[in-house]
């Protein structure tokens, strides 16, 4: 795919007036510095118009801040309020086992997704799995004897879950299987829709002009989030396991395990959490809202700061804390009132944490295979830590006060801390080595597919 375009990259007609220094910064060419900042403008608004929307959309309905939070299991917190798990005759062993039982494709899938996705294009492969699982969601609404899971997340599934409930018995159905079917047939047609709209890649955008794609090419590239050689990007065991020895990815890949444990934890139990507070039903799903709403704006000052500043380790060690005081506080009062507002701590925190952690490992992995299996081992570590959280919140620790859970999660909030803080004594430190191999070396008497650990590659801290 890459190889014609490289071609046309060579073609003087499409020119590009950006080079890049030897820490593969951004240069000005022979461009003014007005018609660079333009068309960095007109990329990014086409950018922000075409292929964010679609993105979040198809994040909401899967995933919600790149943590194993997907649709089913808002839902299924939700439901369970709704009173599915009454009307399907299940035990809270049960219950607990099908929660579980929903987590295991994740772990399953999740390397193999991440490696095919670039062979296949995620204008193929995002498309059918949403459209795909929108089918699988909407048939769960129809079951009469067990259950899997299905659709929306946080504030969204509250409010739509409680709007929803009000159609109870039509079509001779509760108003907990309409939360699936109804979510469902929405993630399927969106699914559909996504097939038109989502580009393979930059190159084949056709929303860009010709100068456009090799100004978003450069940028990919100057970035480390494309190699300048395809052949670096080549299948490889070996840069799996480089990617599953490396440090970074190891301590991240903690990190992302204790807050997937908390992650998960509250989004399948946070309405059932309010409704032992004193709220019952379609009540307790929407005081289940406001939490998740301020998460959504945690989460969206986590990403806009942790990447504008550069600060990904200080980000997520300032929302441990929140979860730290969230959970200390559940746990040191009895007062119903100071519990639910300390939700607003935990929930919030949690999930601002999950957005920072898995782009620390992103930003700090190269080339594509060893960043793509990072990404996939911080995944399946995060849904590991969901299985803990369905068994921990499920039968371990009985609600309303949920003792011992909320001990675990205090010391796995003070993990992330520690954790967090070790890996960024860890890059500062590589940091500090690079910078002194520059100082002696020059870049063309480095061995090649050193990737990330290449004293040209600058971590982000």
């Amino acid at each position: 795919m890459m190889g014609g375009f490289e071609t046309k990259l060579r073609d003087p007609s499409l020119s590009f007036p950006i080079h890049m220094d030897a820490l593969n910064k951004p240069g000005r060419g022979d461009a003014s510095e007005q018609h660079f900042a333009t068309l960095e403008a007109v990329v990014w608004k086409k950018f922000d118009s075409w292929v964010l929307p679609m993105c979040t959309v198809i994040y909401l309905l899967s995933f919600f801040s790149s943590i194993p939070n997907n649709q089913d299991i808002n839902n299924i917190g939700n439901a369970r309020v709704a009173g599915m798990q009454t009307a399907l005759k299940i035990s809270n062993y049960q219950y607990t086992v099908a929660l579980t039982l929903t987590l295991v494709p994740y772990i399953a899938m999740e390397l193999p997704s991440n490696l095919i996705l670039k062979r296949v294009g995620p204008d193929r492969l995002l498309p059918a799995m949403v459209t795909l699982w929108g089918i699988i969601a909407a048939m769960q609404g129809i079951i009469t004897a067990f259950f899997a899971s299905a659709s929306l997340t946080g504030a969204f599934s509250g409010l739509l879950a409680a709007a929803i409930t009000k159609m109870d018995g039509i079509g001779g159905k509760p108003g907990w299987a309409w939360i699936f079917i109804l979510e469902g047939l929405f993630t399927f047609a969106f699914g559909i829709l996504s097939f038109s709209v989502l580009p393979r890649s930059p190159e084949t955008a056709r929303f860009l002009s010709s100068e456009e794609r090799c100004y978003v090419v450069s940028k990919l590239k100057s970035s480390k989030a494309m190699s300048d050689d395809d052949r670096k990007d080549v299948f490889s065991w070996m840069e799996v396991w480089r990617a599953f020895c490396s440090p970074q990815v190891l301590l991240l890949s903690i990190v992302a395990f204790l807050n997937g444990t908390q992650l998960v934890g509250l989004a399948f139990f946070e309405p059932t959490i309010v409704a032992g507070l004193g709220y019952a039903g379609r009540q307790a799903q929407l005081m289940s809202v406001p939490p998740f709403v301020l998460a959504f704006l945690a989460s969206m000052i986590s990403a806009f700061i942790s990447d504008r500043y550069g600060c990904r380790g200080l980000t997520v060690i300032f929302f441990s804390f929140w979860c730290i005081i969230g959970f200390s506080m559940f746990y040191a009062t009895t007062s119903q009132h100071a519990q639910y507002a300390s939700l607003f701590f935990s929930v919030a925190g949690a999930y601002a944490v999950a957005p920072a952690v898995i782009t620390w490992i992103v930003n700090n992995s190269a080339p594509h295979i060893r960043q793509a299996s990072g990404i996939a081992f911080g995944f399946i570590t995060s849904c590991s830590g969901g299985i803990l959280a369905t068994w921990l919140l499920g039968s371990l620790s009985p609600g309303p006060n949920y003792t011992a859970a909320t001990i675990t999660f205090i010391i796995m909030s003070i993990g992330m801390v520690v954790f967090s803080s070790l890996n960024l004594l860890y890059l500062l430190r590589e940091n500090r080595a690079k910078a002194e191999t520059r100082l002696s070396a020059a870049k063309h008497d480095e061995p090649e597919h050193l990737g990330d650990r290449s004293a040209w590659f600058v971590y982000t801290l």
